[in-house]
């Protein structure tokens, strides 16, 4: 059965089912439980399951995560908000020192199945922290999974399979495209948690991206179309591990491709799958593994965040430029 929701509303109601599924599930965060969360994402979780499930945490996102640790090494199953993107620099190191590596350090006999939900990237009109993309930090990190959803049925479907999941995931969730719909199907998941998928078929040019910019990408195809160009648009999906094997089955076909993310370009995700890309296609390669970013400044103010943003714009001058060589 399908529903018409938005990607917010897709994670509440995946989130809600993950809690009647497993009573070792709980929430937690800064105005997670009677607010609701910020963006609503959490709202109404805390009246239905009670405040020892749904829990407002004190404004501490090293506490958060640590507590969280402890949590999981009793049984439980924590999904923390970091309220903003920005603000999870004072839990990196619980993250990565703690979180990241228990399990190894264990020799396996200790699981930290912790889900940590970022909201990130920008196009918000947000005040300074708010609107960053710290998801390389977490992907160059071994012992961590990262995942982005792009749409309502990723979103609904990806939370619940990566709170079943029992590895640590940083799940990084689009905050500008909360209140996108789309149709959800219910009752089967249309995807494993780690592989990507074609968002859009195409035969000229692979564009690839994820989270936020995944409907960029989908905009410029549709613009490209009208100048006869058939781009290919592949949703990421999964930023560690990466799954490569779609991404270079389809620039085998094009010839080209194009990385688009929001981040800034300087040791970003773009350079990691450029650079696969050119040891596993190079004789298939029409031209070089292009990325649109954005720049390597601090976010900039709101008022300009329009000028610091990858836009369609950028993207298909990118593509003109691949068919330039």
């Amino acid at each position: 059965m399908a529903e018409t929701l938005t990607i917010g509303k897709a994670l509440n109601t995946g989130l809600r089912r993950a809690m009647e599924r497993d009573p070792k599930v709980l929430v937690m965060g800064e105005d997670v439980g009677k607010l609701g969360g910020v963006f609503r994402i959490t709202d109404g979780l805390q009246k239905d399951f009670g405040d020892e499930r749904v829990i407002d945490t004190p404004l501490a996102e090293s506490g958060i995560i640590g507590t969280a640790v402890g949590l999981a090494i009793r049984g439980y199953r924590p999904v923390c908000e970091i309220q903003f993107d920005g603000f999870v620099y004072p839990a990196y190191d619980q993250i990565v020192s703690q979180v990241a590596k228990m399990h190894y350090r264990s020799k396996g006999k200790v699981r930290l199945p912790i889900v940590i939900r970022i909201p990130f990237g920008g196009g918000i009109g947000a005040v300074e922290h708010h609107s960053e993309s710290p998801e390389a930090y977490f992907a160059h990190t071994a012992g961590l999974k990262v995942v982005s959803c792009s749409n309502p049925d990723d979103a609904y479907w990806m939370i619940q399979q990566s709170i079943e999941s029992d590895d640590p995931i940083v799940f990084m969730e689009p905050k500008r495209r909360y209140w996108e719909k789309g149709q959800v199907n219910v009752d089967a998941a249309s995807a494993p948690l780690h592989v990507s998928r074609i968002a859009r078929p195409g035969t000229d040019a692979t564009l690839l991206a994820y989270g936020p910019m995944v409907r960029t990408a989908l905009d410029a195809a549709t613009a490209a179309a009208e100048d006869g160009r058939d781009l290919e648009v592949i949703d990421l999906r999964t930023l560690s591990p990466l799954d490569m094997g779609p991404v270079y089955e389809s620039v085998r076909r094009t010839g080209r491709a194009i990385v688009v993310h929001e981040a800034p370009g300087n040791l970003g995700l773009g350079s990691e799958i450029a650079a696969r890309i050119t040891e596993e296609c190079f004789y298939s390669l029409e031209a070089p593994v292009l990325r649109v970013t954005g720049f390597d400044t601090p976010y900039p103010a709101a008022r300009v965040e329009e000028e610091y943003l990858p836009d369609l714009d950028r993207v298909l001058d990118a593509v003109d430029r691949s068919f330039g060589f």
